[in-house]
């Protein structure tokens, strides 16, 4: 009996000792830069949000280095992240489109491999055309889909994901089929675009800001129930009598998570910090100006979205993309 009182005491000298370490450690993190790996090219909707984050935090006294890993819908980005040291300096932005993947089996990539922060934005979606298109309001583009089945191009960043989805609902709304061109992100995409090389793109609003500003392309279609604030002109598929969301309503998302087995005193931390940057009224303004929301998501509850969002995906993905024509 001695023995074991004296093991149990032991153990439980062994347990605080962590637990204050643990809490100790969590109040001077962080001690140097943390890294920020955005699963997507330079230029892209994530990689903007990234970087002004970034910014907000420095000026916290917090270095977050944004590291541009991109390749395979977001999943070569995310696995480094999954396979970082547990220690909160290494974090990544996941987004709807890896979770397509996952959802899917099309990744090595598991929800159960990332601690979850903060939720960054959540997105509507746009169907875009070259300014200078022959077609350039949404029944006309649909109409020459119709009339050319399998040949209008439709480029979205990534494959497999919630732009895929999109593009190849705009074929299905009339009964057709679309050429979907997949990229490594947005900001390649908007440059074919813009060039005339695709004849039509679903991208995120602030992905395409910069050339709609300019006059380079044009937004035709909403994927969403109601119009986006800040491009007030621009109808909703539904509201035009098509429905892209027949089998369930989907949310784009951009979030940020932490290795799994991060200490849950960091994960703490790093949720403190983080979302304070993200409710900073600066991010939020352009965010919103971008055509993005931005709420107060983190967390537990973070994480059961992301699980709900994955759900969806896996049932909707398999709908669209075992019909889609190869």
């Amino acid at each position: 009996m001695q023995v074991y009182k004296r093991l149990l005491g032991l153990v439980l000298g062994v347990v605080c000792t962590s637990l204050y370490l643990g809490t100790s450690f969590a109040a001077e993190f962080p001690a140097r830069e943390i890294r920020l790996i955005v699963p997507w090219n330079v230029g892209g909707s994530n990689d903007i949000s990234a970087r002004l984050i970034s910014q907000i935090m420095s000026e916290q006294g917090i270095k977050v280095v944004v590291e541009n890993v991109a390749g395979a819908t977001g999943s070569i980005g995310m696995i480094k992240v999954a396979n970082a040291e547990p220690d909160g300096y290494t974090i990544g932005m996941g987004t709807s489109s890896t979770l397509s993947m996952i959802a899917q089996n099309l990744t090595t990539l598991k929800n159960d491999q990332f601690a979850p922060i903060a939720r960054v934005t959540t997105d509507q979606l746009l169907l875009l055309v070259p300014a200078e298109s022959a077609y350039g309001n949404l029944d006309a583009f649909l109409v020459n889909v119709k009339k050319n089945p399998a040949k209008i191009s439709i480029g979205t960043p990534g494959s497999n994901n919630l732009n895929h989805i999109f593009a190849v609902m705009t074929g299905a709304v009339v009964n057709t089929a679309i050429v979907n061109v997949p990229y490594t992100g947005g900001s390649k995409v908007i440059i074919d675009l813009a060039g005339k090389q695709l004849e039509a793109a679903v991208l995120k609003p602030s992905e395409s800001k910069a050339q709609m500003d300019a006059g380079t392309v044009k937004p035709i279609g909403v994927f969403a129930n109601d119009r986006i604030k800040t491009l007030p002109n621009v109808p909703t598929f539904k509201e035009k009598g098509y429905d892209v969301f027949p089998y369930g309503p989907l949310v784009q998302m951009a979030y940020l998570v932490a290795p799994a087995k991060t200490p849950p005193a960091i994960q703490e931390r790093l949720i403190t910090i983080f979302n304070k940057a993200i409710q900073d009224p600066r991010f939020k303004q352009a965010s919103e100006d971008g055509g993005s929301k931005v709420d107060d998501m983190t967390g537990k509850a973070l994480g059961n979205e992301i699980n709900a969002v994955t759900k969806t995906l896996s049932v909707v993905g398999k709908k669209v993309f075992v019909a889609e024509p190869k």
